[in-house]
């Protein structure tokens, strides 16, 4: 089962460099191991956390995400200055989710299809009157 952590959400105005260091830094890895685990030069890492190098290839992307449990939308939304709120979609889990609570925040990644607790497909608007989902205050009783 996915937890999603909200301290790997990347905060306002924080750059590649020190979105990396930090999420590094916490997870009390050194750049070698990071850079190991995620299959990319240390002389890469270095320069990405010291902001000498601003862009990522995907396979890089790929990698750093993986080796930090995070999204690679979190790595896109700290390249393009976006807050993930900007990279997010309004979308639910019909069968895991409870009316009355907030939708799983995994569920509102752009590229999120399906819910990762369950495999079912994510609905972005309501099943009986195909109205599209508009906030993420939702009411198990018209959407579900």
């Amino acid at each position: 089962m996915y937890i999603f952590d909200s301290s790997k959400t990347p905060k306002p105005e924080e750059t590649v460099g020190e979105y990396l260091r930090r999420l590094r830094e916490s997870a009390n890895i050194s750049q070698q191991e990071l850079a190991e685990a995620a299959g990319i030069h240390l002389q890469s890492l270095g320069k990405l956390e010291r902001g000498l190098t601003k862009r990522l290839n995907s396979k890089t992307k790929k990698g750093l995400a993986i080796a930090l449990d995070i999204p690679e939308e979190f790595l896109e939304a700290v390249l393009n200055g976006k807050s993930v709120e900007g990279i997010q979609k309004k979308q639910f889990c019909p069968h895991c989710w409870k009316g009355g609570t907030t939708p799983d925040p995994v569920w509102t990644l752009s590229r999120a299809k399906y819910c990762l607790i369950c495999g079912n497909n994510l609905l972005n608007s309501c099943q009986k009157c195909q109205e599209p989902l508009m906030s993420s205050g939702l009411t198990q009783r018209h959407y579900i």
